[in-house]
């Protein structure tokens, strides 16, 4: 064991004798069912879908709660949605370009026993849609016919999602979006809310909260998950500062073949990886950087799993205007040295679209099919450095020129977190060098990144570009002109007539042509974005079990979970 390990154990020997006395209770039912014990997050900052960005946070709520549809996967290990809370689902093409979805409910209820009803979904979606709540999923349903006029007006009817019947759900989306049942309608943003109980619970929070003493915690309608009432396999059944119960939901309707009983505890990485060598828990997410080292060492064929998001810089296209000044900019960036600097698992960027994103077939993989964008050969570095210099004469930039005379103090905004800070200065570091640009690095918050960079007032900064779907179009149809999240302020029409075709392809292979299209404008001929690297992330669970599922949007599935069956030899 590694000297980190053991002074992390010592640390926390308290907290694991106490853990262990409850985890030695973990047992198999008659019917081989088993009590399931896993660490994937700290304290949960929410139990509202709307707000859930935690890893931990989401997989809790994915075993609370069912949506429309839910992912499984198929016998050729493809991953496909399936009917969750619909029992089935049809498609029609309109005249106008737009489509309709028709669910029908299969009956569920809900775990005091009332019907899940369409109105629930509806709420839930009105709730995501609407400005007021400042959700970062909102975006999901900015497919929805009457997105743009509810966010306008904050009108939440005009959205085009209603319940027909007690058992039927209809919405209208602007475009035939293949994404659409596999992404929006398995995500944790949009799973059903009863009204009445969020309500109740407001309330309630509300009426304690009058009576507040300064050193509490003000209340929340969710901040007792054990009141909340769920539609999914489980329930919570108990909850302290260190762990939450989940049990099996009896009002749930489907039969359940996992873990009778579910505890999620909370810990940082170190914790977890302790609770794990402790037999506490059974499965841990994230795993360590020092163990994911001595995984690539035990293993060279060992990979860590994509994570959906890039980091990159952003240009503010309506103050760097002359697309040769970013290219040039983006050629001197050695991507290499950057991602060194990154974590063990990152890589550099080949695009905007990060490995793990699927072509049209599943099977395929989008940034695979794509090729890179980007050169990265470190042995073609000088010469990009030497196109660049070119580019900025050619744009009347002679090297040590002040750039910032006409453009203004340049600054590049970066939140101090990991290796944001080390990344920043060397990118400055970079274009000094190299182009004789004196661009400032400035730490700031992820609200006045957000901030500055909604409003415009930025000049280059430091993000990580990631999507609500795992699909190529989630990572680029922001760009768009005037979309309210088009951060970089890009304007192409060319561009928005790619993403246009894309909403509304039939064709799953012209589609597939067209997104790798507008990548490469995006980043390519216009290089209104430079991707610098993506990360990977990794996750075990104790080889005497099978079953557990990792969405590629990150969150987990322990709902199938069960023993390994014993070889008898």
């Amino acid at each position: 064991m590694k000297l980190w390990k053991r002074l992390t154990a010592l640390c926390l020997s308290a907290l694991v004798c106490v853990t262990l006395l409850t985890a030695c209770g973990r047992k198999e039912s008659a019917d081989g069912r088993a009590s399931l014990s896993v660490c994937v997050g700290e304290t949960p900052a929410t139990y509202d879908p709307i707000y859930a960005q935690q890893i931990g946070d989401q997989t809790i709520l994915n075993h609370l709660y069912e949506n429309l549809m839910r992912l499984e996967t198929g016998e050729n290990g493809q991953t496909i949605a399936v009917p969750g809370a619909a029992k089935s689902v049809d498609m029609k093409e309109n005249s106008d370009g737009t489509v309709t979805y028709t669910f029908r409910l299969r009956g569920g209820k809900w775990s005091d026993g009332v019907e899940v009803k369409a109105s629930d979904f509806v709420y839930a979606w009105q709730r995501l849609a609407d400005p007021a709540t400042g959700s970062v999923y909102a975006p999901l349903l900015s497919i929805v016919s009457g997105y743009a006029e509810a966010q306008a007006s904050g009108d939440m009817s005009l959205l085009a999602v209603s319940a027909k019947s007690s058992t039927t759900l209809v919405m209208t989306l602007t475009g035939h979006y293949d994404w659409f049942l596999r992404e929006v309608c398995t995500s944790i943003a949009t799973m059903p809310l009863r009204q009445d109980v969020v309500q109740r619970l407001k309330q309630e929070a509300d009426a304690a909260n009058d009576n507040l003493k300064e050193d509490e915690t003000p209340r929340r309608w969710w901040s007792d998950p054990t009141r909340l009432v769920t539609n999914g396999p489980y329930t919570a059944s108990a909850e302290d500062e260190n762990a939450l119960t989940l049990t099996e939901n009896t009002a749930y309707g489907k039969k359940l073949t996992g873990p009778e009983d579910l505890t999620f505890r909370f810990g940082d990485t170190q914790t977890a990886e302790v609770l794990y060598d402790q037999g506490v828990v059974d499965a841990v997410w994230p795993l360590t950087e020092e163990e994911m080292a001595e995984q690539m060492e035990a293993d060279e064929t060992w990979q860590a799993e994509p994570v959906l998001e890039t980091y990159s810089v952003m240009f503010n296209c309506s103050r760097l205007e002359d697309e040769s000044i970013r290219k040039a900019l983006s050629l001197v960036i050695d991507r290499e040295q950057l991602t060194a600097m990154a974590g063990i698992t990152a890589q550099p960027a080949e695009g905007l679209v990060p490995p793990g994103v699927p072509e049209d077939n599943a099977d395929l993989d989008f940034r695979a099919c794509g090729g890179s964008l980007l050169d990265n050969d470190p042995e073609s570095y000088a010469d990009r450095c030497q196109d660049a210099v070119d580019l900025m004469q050619n744009a009347g930039y002679d090297r040590g020129s002040d750039l910032s005379a006409e453009l203004g103090a340049l600054e590049y905004l970066y939140v101090d977190q990991g290796s944001n800070k080390t990344v920043a200065m060397a990118l400055c570091g970079m274009w000094g060098h190299y182009l004789g640009v004196n661009v400032t690095p400035r730490a700031v918050t992820p609200a006045e990144l957000a901030s500055a960079m909604r409003s415009g007032n930025y000049t280059l900064a430091g993000m990580s570009v990631s999507a609500v779907c795992s699909d190529a179009e989630c990572f680029l149809m922001d760009w768009t002109t005037g979309n309210r999240d088009n951060f970089l302020h890009y304007e192409n029409s060319a561009y928005d007539t790619l993403m246009s075709i894309i909403a509304g392809a039939e064709d799953g292979s012209a589609r597939m042509g067209c997104l790798h299209d507008a990548e490469d404008l995006l980043l390519e001929i216009d290089c209104a974005i430079s991707p610098l690297y993506t990360v990977g992330t990794a996750w075990k669970l104790r080889d005497t079990y099978l079953g557990a599922i990792r969405d590629p949007r990150g969150w987990f599935d322990f709902r199938g979970v069960y023993p390994k069956p014993v070889t008898v030899q």
